[in-house]
């Protein structure tokens, strides 16, 4: 078709699953404000998201992306450093060019204090020329990659600098809030409040970018596009479903956000849950947002609070110490920066739920997550239950219990352990 870039065919070539689809929406034309920008989220994922969302030829051919921290970068020296952390972390590998010099034309930045009204008005004026030279229309989209106690600040001060969608008059303004949204209900509530005073619900975006990998997206395809599975998605076949995130990396200079925060708050009750949710939800009526959210909800609102007396019982706390990691020296939870020398945050959690709802009784869910463990892992284990009759005599003894494993990372895929005859003349099974 006239018009499509080699990037775009290369993209069509690799994925023969579209083949047939309708393309793409392409964004409108916006400016990506990311608050933040020093942090390892976007040195992980944000930035090499939007370098593979530009080689994917999904990004607007008038973009800006501008960063917000307050390091003290010239706009080269951001260039550089989004430059190593697509070269590291970008699943499409090393930039090349002439692409990345392209791409990097439309990055900025603007060093500042998140409660320094004045750095609001410098950004607003890079926003403003962004519009000029690279036409992107007025449209911003504010991307909120920090710690939750300074969002309330940094919306007051987007609106109080003209950035907020009622002082916009030529384009539209939006907001994307990361987790955790508050630190408990009461602080959710608060935050919403501020939310609220700038930016309308529909103009809000909360987002888990837990949710954006595609083997999570896949939970919904292998339950309800499979007829082979949903039948048996129940309490009388599966005898525990257990959710892991494990990673053998520390705290990666983010101390102070985690010494508030431990592996409960930063992983389990956002990432694991949510996945919980995906996996004991019922189907919604719709594959959309709502549909798929209020299902979520009711799982969510069944699953059964734990008893002060089974907290001991029913969950599990722990602290990394110092150690070797590949053969290489790391430090100690509490000897990283920032890290109180006295603290008692988990940097390990794991947790025994129960949902309490027709499908779910009795099933338990066994979530976990943890630093600086041996390997790393992300995955959904269905484990089903045991035979209700040993036809094989002895041969029967050995037999492991069926067991689905949906893989999120680092390998991404779905296995089945079943048990099958051993080749040969006698009955040996095995799992295979």
């Amino acid at each position: 078709m006239a018009g499509t870039t080699a990037t775009q065919s290369a993209a069509a070539a690799v994925n023969p699953l579209r083949k047939g689809l309708a393309s793409d929406r392409i964004a409108d034309p916006c400016n990506v404000v990311f608050f933040g920008a020093s942090g390892d989220l976007m040195k992980r994922m944000l930035m090499p998201a939007m370098w593979n969302l530009r080689l994917d030829g999904i990004l607007p051919a008038n973009y800006g992306i501008v960063g917000f921290s307050r390091s003290q970068y010239t706009d080269d020296e951001f260039r550089d450093q989004m430059h190593r952390s697509v070269d590291e972390f970008s699943r499409s590998g090393q930039a090349k060019e002439p692409l990345w010099s392209d791409f990097a034309k439309h990055l900025a930045y603007v060093p500042g204090d998140f409660d320094d009204v004045a750095c609001y008005h410098a950004l607003r004026e890079v926003l403003e020329k962004n519009d000029r030279e690279l036409g992107t229309a007025g449209n911003r989209l504010f991307y909120l990659s920090t710690p939750p106690s300074v969002f309330a600040t940094i919306i007051e001060h987007l609106d109080a600098a003209g950035l907020g969608p009622r002082t916009n008059k030529q384009g539209w303004s939006r907001i994307i809030i990361e987790k955790p949204f508050g630190t408990d209900l009461d602080s959710a509530r608060a935050l919403q409040a501020e939310v609220s005073k700038v930016f309308d619900e529909k103009l809000v975006y909360r987002i888990d970018h837990y949710l954006g990998k595609e083997p999570v997206q896949d939970i919904m395809a292998l339950r309800f596009a499979n007829v082979i599975f949903e039948p048996i998605w129940n309490r009388r076949y599966i005898d525990s479903v257990q959710i892991t995130a494990a990673e053998t990396v520390g705290v990666e200079g983010r101390g102070g956000y985690y010494d508030n925060a431990g592996a409960l708050r930063d992983m389990i009750q956002n990432h694991v849950m949510n996945l919980l949710a995906l996996v004991a939800m019922e189907p919604p009526v719709a594959a959309d947002a709502d549909s798929i959210r209020d299902e979520k909800f009711k799982v969510l609102r069944a699953v059964r609070p734990i008893e002060r007396t089974r907290v001991t019982l029913d969950s599990a706390r722990g602290q990394y110490d110092a150690g070797s990691n590949a053969g290489t020296p790391v430090p100690g939870y509490r000897e990283e920066p920032d890290v109180r020398e006295e603290s008692n945050t988990e940097t390990y959690a794991a947790v025994k739920l129960l949902v309490d709802n027709w499908r779910w009784a009795d099933v338990p869910f066994y979530l976990r997550s943890g630093k600086r463990l041996a390997r790393k892992k992300s995955e959904i284990a269905i484990r089903f239950r045991s035979l209700p009759h040993r036809l094989f005599g002895e041969a029967g003894d050995l037999l492991d219990n069926n067991v689905l494993v949906m893989k999120i990372q680092p390998e991404e895929g779905i296995s089945l352990r079943f048990n099958a005859k051993v080749p040969g003349p006698k009955m040996h099974i095995r799992s295979v």
